[in-house]
């Protein structure tokens, strides 16, 4: 039994193309589908987090020029907005990525806009926004990074769902739920709590803290009466 992303069926069984993949329910019944059918693994119930590629901005720039969505900082950029992203080279080129946020909101980023950082690590492109380096003031991220909420960021929305769904949930062998049937009823109201803004404040704890994982789960699930 693990956790696991309804957005990695979308490669794990070839389906990249197909739109499911962009919608939380659709995504979800799909992987449950294909899962089941080829490995007899069950998904069990999902969390609503989506920790899917994601561009997060400053809080003290998104507040005041009422920034919420990617739709916002299109129209935001059009009107001269002072914007400038860290990201990984992959998700400056890779077409499914910035190509395809820029694509989809119609808004396109000069190379002095960009600030490309070696590797993929996130919590390098959001330290480099939240201290400002090199006049960055956004990052790449993902929805449930830890770093997010403590360094002063925000993420911005994708309401065309230019990216796939990424809702954790957890998954166990079909013969394992058989013989512990109660695992579902366990694990549903776990995750039923994990949310973005939850998860975030989880993994900062964990990412930025130093915290034991094992604890910090611990902790959480007690405060919610749930492990005693």
């Amino acid at each position: 039994m693990q956790a696991e992303y309804t957005g990695n069926g979308a490669f794990i069984f070839g389906e990249e193309s197909n739109p499911a993949w962009k919608d939380p329910k659709a995504g979800y019944e799909r992987v449950k589908t294909l899962d089941f059918e080829q490995n007899r693994i069950v998904w069990l119930t999902p969390s609503v987090a989506n920790n899917t590629w994601a561009i997060a901005i400053r809080q003290d720039v998104a507040t005041p020029n009422k920034l919420k969505t990617l739709d916002d900082l299109s129209q935001w950029l059009g009107k001269g907005g002072e914007f400038k992203l860290a990201a990984s080279a992959e998700f400056v080129e890779r077409s499914d990525a910035l190509p395809a946020f820029q694509k989809a909101y119609n808004f396109q980023l000069k190379p002095e806009q960009l600030l490309t950082l070696a590797g993929g690590d996130t919590a390098v492109t959001i330290r480099a926004a939240g201290e400002q380096t090199s006049g960055v003031n956004a990052a790449m991220a993902y929805g449930t990074d830890g770093a997010v909420a403590a360094l002063g960021l925000v993420i911005l929305e994708d309401p065309k769902g230019v990216q796939p769904i990424y809702a954790p949930a957890p998954i166990v062998r079909e013969d394992v739920l058989k013989q512990h049937p109660e695992i579902a009823d366990a694990l549903a109201p776990v995750f039923k709590l994990l949310d973005g803004p939850t998860l975030q404040g989880l993994n900062a704890k964990i990412q930025l803290e130093g915290q034991d994982a094992r604890k910090v789960a611990a902790d959480f699930l007690k405060s919610k009466g749930l492990l005693e």
